[in-house]
């Protein structure tokens, strides 16, 4: 950019000052962002529902057909080669890399992320990849709102914010369900929920759902029309299901965590990802259901219409058996998140959100059929069951109850399965919680103690880094000085602390002025070597360190002062005042007006 662009906007960022003028402002960003991927979305899902029905329409229906074990494999190849290549960037896309990006580095995403995305997940999904659309799309949005911000040279509280209205105008704009985007936001970015937030999310979703709306073509919505109410006789089957949904849940978190670490083994990664996929592609062809994100399966599934689900599959043959065809909608769940994980940790570019909708959903259905099939008295719902289930597993694989619950409520055009969701999602959540202390978003940045959560104290303390705080003007001495060296020293410092280095900057310890107060007037002694002073402290930190565990020592030591040692090479000092100044401008800096 040139310096007048630059010139220019200092002055522009003065003129918005006055608070009323910067919230104006950022509600024109929402407006811009929530276009963006309202955009985004319709083009994508339009793209992706063209090339996906054309290539069925091209499949003969009465065997199976050997394009399912081939596309796949070809649709990530031709991503990989996108991203390799085009892009020249391996770095993964998707909701976890947003966490990462804002809680590692303060929201800037790379501004490739805008359309690398976008491509990626629609190569990925046009050829059949089992993942999701609406992670590329979220990635879209909120890449979009980190380059606007950028640009700008915004700060991190707005910048989160953006990055926040462009996730919830992607869930918005894919599925039409605005409150959901908004929880979404709040559930799982841990935006605030402030007046400040609040509107300019509201705006994003409510111009992305309507921008989607009037250009994507109805049969690309994931849409419902329920309104049967469910019995209070039904709850004892509810909370069955909600455990069900739970315990699914937890399958779904720790069969995609299993794989994504032996994929991504570190000696033999293209080995492991070459019979990654060649197992999607085998999976794929066996189980034709599991090609594309699922929601046509879905919705097969949920008007009733399973017997549809094996055509084009090696086992349409046993298309009239009802068991059969309840085993094959059960492997079917049982194998949606690993068709799904290696999809995306072998090259392709996705998500888990819509395998968890189709994963919980499938196992509401299953959960009715079986139950009207074996008593004679139910009348179960399976469309309404497959509306609760979906509910479940979704809100325990995100751990965001809240998003799940409205997520399945808006899908549904109305509220009358509300408490049944309530229920059912609680326990499901409940139930993963026992089992899962993260969601599959935050597990590995919660191991490295860099995730972002709505505890602001945490935060700060997250987002500020040791290196920021240390402190290197301390004077070191050798320990071959005397003490009249370090009389010199003292005389013209400001310190109290020495820490005493050798010619290497290898750490030996520290001289307090308290342990040479009386000698040092004692020029009799200043021949004495400083060795003889050294003492060593009682704990110390490293760069590396997260500054959680920097204040737990400053508790459990009562220093105002600890040294940095890195492999036993002093750094400097890390002092309690400079860090709590720059905990409280943090603080200031992260909280939403």
């Amino acid at each position: 950019m040139s310096m007048r662009f630059y010139a220019k906007l200092v002055l522009f960022k003065r003129w918005l000052k006055e608070k009323s003028r910067y919230r104006a402002f950022i509600i024109l960003l929402s407006i811009i962002i929530g276009l963006v991927v309202g955009v985004a979305a319709s083009l994508m899902k339009t793209l992706v529902l063209f090339i996906k029905d054309f290539i069925i329409s091209q499949m003969a229906a009465d065997h199976s057909n050997p394009l399912f074990f081939v596309l796949p494999i070809i649709g990530i190849l031709l991503t990989i080669a996108f991203m390799k290549w085009i892009i020249r960037d391996d770095v993964r896309h998707g909701i976890p890399r947003i966490l990462y990006v804002l809680s590692n580095k303060k929201g800037h995403m790379q501004k490739h992320k805008t359309f690398s995305s976008f491509v990626g997940g629609a190569i990925t999904a046009a050829f059949g990849g089992s993942a999701g659309l609406e992670s590329p799309i979220i990635s879209t949005g909120a890449a979009t709102g980190s380059y606007l911000s950028q640009l700008l040279r915004l700060d991190f509280k707005t910048t989160s914010l953006l990055i926040g209205c462009g996730a919830a105008g992607a869930i918005s704009s894919i599925f039409y369900t605005p409150i959901a985007a908004v929880i979404f936001a709040i559930e799982v970015l841990m935006l605030d929920l402030t007046t400040v937030s609040i509107i300019p999310l509201l705006i994003t979703t409510i111009t992305g759902a309507t921008t989607a709306n009037l250009l994507m073509p109805q049969e690309a919505l994931f849409q419902f029309s329920i309104t049967e109410f469910m019995d209070a006789s039904e709850i004892p089957l509810l909370i069955f299901l909600g455990v069900i949904t739970g315990l699914l849940s937890v399958y779904f978190n720790r069969v995609s965590h299993g794989i994504q670490r032996l994929l991504n083994h570190p000696k033999k990664v293209w080995v492991y990802r070459t019979i990654g996929l060649l197992s999607l592609g085998l999976l794929i062809y066996l189980f034709p259901p599991l090609y594309g994100e699922g929601y046509d399966t879905l919705k097969s599934v949920m008007i009733d219409g399973s017997d549809e689900i094996m055509q084009l599959s090696l086992f349409q043959a046993f298309s009239d058996k009802y068991w059969i065809i309840i085993a094959f909608l059960f492997f079917l769940v049982m194998l949606k998140v690993i068709t799904t994980t290696l999809t995306i940790e072998t090259g392709g570019v996705g998500g888990i959100f819509a395998p968890a909708v189709f994963t919980g959903g499938t196992i509401g259905y299953i959960f009715a059929s079986i139950g009207n099939k074996v008593f004679s008295g139910l009348n179960l719902s399976g469309e309404s069951y497959a509306i609760v289930g979906m509910a479940g597993v979704l809100g325990g694989v995100l751990h965001a109850p809240l998003t799940a619950i409205f997520f399945a409520a808006e899908i549904t055009n109305g509220y009358t399965l509300m408490l049944p969701l309530m229920l059912v999602t609680a326990i499901a959540f409940a139930t993963n919680l026992l089992f899962e202390r993260h969601s599959i978003f935050t597990r590995q940045l919660a191991e490295q103690g860099r995730l972002l959560t709505h505890h602001k104290d945490q935060n700060v303390l997250t987002l500020l880094p040791l290196s920021s705080v240390i402190d290197k003007d301390f004077t070191t001495i050798n320990p071959d000085c005397t003490l009249g060296d370090l009389t010199k020293i003292i005389s013209k410092s400001h310190r109290n602390i020495y820490p005493v280095v050798d010619s290497e900057n290898n750490f030996l310890g520290v001289i307090t002025l308290d342990e040479v107060r009386e000698d040092m007037f004692d020029t009799s002694l200043h021949h004495k070597p400083v060795k003889s002073y050294v003492i060593q402290p009682l704990d110390k930190v490293g760069s590396q360190d997260s500054m959680e565990d920097v204040m737990k020592k400053f508790n459990e030591t009562h220093y105002y002062n600890l040294p940095v040692i890195d492999d036993g090479k002093y750094v400097g000092f890390v002092s309690r005042s400079n860090t709590f100044l720059a905990y409280r401008k943090t603080l200031l800096d992260i909280t939403m007006d």
